[in-house]
């Protein structure tokens, strides 16, 4: 066999001048977060949205925002590792309802909402895994700050003998929120020098700086990054240190510098509104609800429920009938009886079949998630539930509110919990 010395020694040329070429760094870790890894690659991509998303405002220093963005993506790390330990998920089903909420909010379809992600430079399918993610983690913290929340009937009393209390059905503000922080162990000269600077940042804002511009680039705050933006807030929604500063603002006002242990606070009011209203209409039900079980397949259930109707129909006492056939274990041994059922108690089926029937009205068989009902609506009135919807109201409110103070106490108490190795960028 002839070899072709001349191809043979440009064939080792090629192998030696690739051997010796520099290597191309493709992607590197960034930061290990307990048992996972932020990626260079994710950390760009999370600033170029950030970029994407506040073009025209003036952003920090690259540096600056990478420290931002990576420190948002080392607690998003944690949290969503939370989740999984704990087994939380988000189904897809789950997931199509929220990014369709999303899209409606944003007067947009889903293939809209879909092109827009998309003109942002987000591809669809990554921006399904932002929001599940923000979902599971929205999940965590409810399911970890509310264990040590409780709200109890004192509570609501003291809340609604207050001014606030008062004033907390008659107006909502839009709020923007920056936060100066301050260390856990700041020295009296850490507080003079973050003092000064929200001051600084007060005089800038109310000599007509952007309010959001300024979140973006000076904030600490967690929605910093969306131009301090806190979006609508009842009154008795605020964290405490707000609640005296807020009401003496007007639209446009800038608050002077609020300080807590976080650091120093100005929050802004962007708009204002209120009012609500507390009639409903009332509907006196009794139902007869028909299940599949080990002895009555679905099409047997199907012929039950008309056999049931019928004799409703043609006379036979309908509490009778619910006591001894209906599979509800709440009201069938009440006769069916439902009691006064406001709008929105029940499945959307159970509630759009029970406002369709009249007062005395035995409604056709239907189905829901349940199974098959039949329903009869013996009263229907106008009542104010003012004070029900009130105190239901405040409880929220003062949920959301400890909830507000307890976030990012909990938030620091678990970034320090865990183990970040954030690594040289060289």
């Amino acid at each position: 066999m002839t070899i072709n010395y001349r191809l043979f020694a440009i064939a080792l040329a090629l192998i030696s001048s690739l051997t010796q070429a520099k290597p191309v760094l493709l992607d590197q870790v960034v930061a290990v977060v307990d048992e996972d890894v932020i990626m260079q690659s994710q950390l760009d991509s999370r600033i170029e949205r950030v970029i994407g998303q506040n073009r025209g405002a003036a952003l920090p220093p690259r540096q600056v925002l990478q420290e931002q963005v990576l420190e948002r993506l080392i607690q998003e790390s944690i949290q969503l590792q939370m989740a999984n330990r704990v087994g939380i998920r988000i189904s897809d089903a789950q997931l199509n309802e929220a990014i369709e909420r999303i899209a409606a909010r944003n007067g947009l379809g889903l293939s809209e909402f879909q092109r827009a992600m998309e003109a942002e430079g987000v591809s669809f399918a990554v921006a399904r895994q932002q929001i599940r993610n923000e979902m599971l983690i929205s999940r965590v913290q409810r399911i970890r700050i509310g264990q040590r929340i409780e709200i109890s009937d004192q509570d609501i009393d003291y809340f609604l003998a207050s001014e606030a209390g008062k004033m907390a059905s008659a107006a909502e503000y839009e709020l923007g929120h920056i936060l100066v922080s301050v260390p856990s162990d700041a020295r009296a000269s850490d507080l003079a020098n973050a003092q000064t600077k929200a001051e600084q940042l007060v005089t800038r804002l109310r000599n007509g700086a952007d309010f959001r511009a300024v979140a973006i680039a000076e904030s600490n705050g967690r929605n910093a990054l969306k131009g301090g933006d806190l979006g609508w807030r009842k009154e008795a929604q605020l964290p405490g240190i707000f609640a005296n500063a807020i009401p003496n603002l007007s639209i446009g006002g800038v608050s002077d510098p609020i300080q807590s242990a976080s650091g120093f606070h100005i929050v802004k009011i962007h708009d204002k509104r209120g009012g609500n209203t507390k009639l409903v209409t009332q509907s006196k039900v009794r139902h007869i609800l028909v299940n599949t079980n080990e002895l009555r397949n679905a099409k047997q259930a199907e012929t039950l429920i008309h056999e049931l109707y019928d004799r409703a129909r043609n006379g036979e006492n309908f509490a009778e009938l619910a006591k001894e056939f209906s599979d509800d274990p709440g009201s069938g041994s009440l006769g069916g009886d439902l009691g006064w059922v406001n709008p929105g108690d029940m499945v959307p089926e159970f509630d759009r079949t029970m406002h369709q029937t009249n007062v005395g009205g035995i409604s056709a068989p239907f189905q829901s998630q349940f199974g098959w009902h039949v329903l009869i609506v013996e009263d229907r009135k106008q009542t104010d539930i003012g004070e029900q919807v009130q105190r239901n109201q405040v409880r929220q409110m003062l949920s959301a509110r400890r909830f507000e103070e307890e976030l990012p106490v909990w938030l620091r108490k678990i970034r320090s919990e865990a183990y970040v190795d954030i690594k040289d960028a060289s």
